[in-house]
């Protein structure tokens, strides 16, 4: 494949929001993020089940413009989340104990149950939909969650997070 073919690939990727498991296995992780913001951080990025321990740098000041997906790997934290989402974040299904490293704004509703969670430092400032925090090992209330959040939808309200 030549490098021209690799690009229109990854452009075809990003355009059309694939899950990474159709990303070839020769395009890494940053390549991908880097031409997402090249197309204008528009469109869904999608980090699921790519076994990351941790998120890329290059994300750190990126602006997502749908849905940001960083589910079922084995993150250990949130640094380098992207700061500000206008779509729904999802992280649930790894590792961390706190959301230190969580963007500060999500437009959408805002995803991290199934994770090791203990602490709520760290949570964005302003989730414009739900916040979904439960089936971690501890239990926060609706009380604890709007004392360092501003949750313009429900607390702990959702199902099942099917992705």
């Amino acid at each position: 494949m030549t490098k021209k073919e690799l690009k229109e690939l990854i452009k075809e990727c990003i355009i059309e929001s694939l899950v990474p498991q159709s990303i070839p296995s020769n395009i890494d992780v940053e390549t991908f993020i880097e031409e997402y913001i090249k197309k204008g951080s528009k469109g869904d990025l999608d980090l699921r089940k790519m076994q990351l321990t941790e998120l890329p740098s290059i994300l750190k000041n990126v602006e997502v413009g749908r849905n940001f997906y960083c589910s079922y790997n084995n993150l250990t934290s949130l640094t380098n989340s992207p700061r500000y989402i206008r779509g729904d974040f999802y992280c649930s299904y790894n590792h961390f104990t706190s959301l230190v490293g969580a963007p500060k704004y999500v437009g959408g509703n805002f995803y991290c149950n199934h994770t090791k969670l203990q602490s709520l430092d760290g949570a964005p400032k302003y989730v414009d939909g739900d916040f979904i925090c439960h089936n971690n090992p501890v239990k926060f209330t609706d009380q604890q969650v709007r004392a360092v959040c501003e949750v313009g939808g429900r607390v702990n309200k959702g199902g099942p997070l099917k992705i």
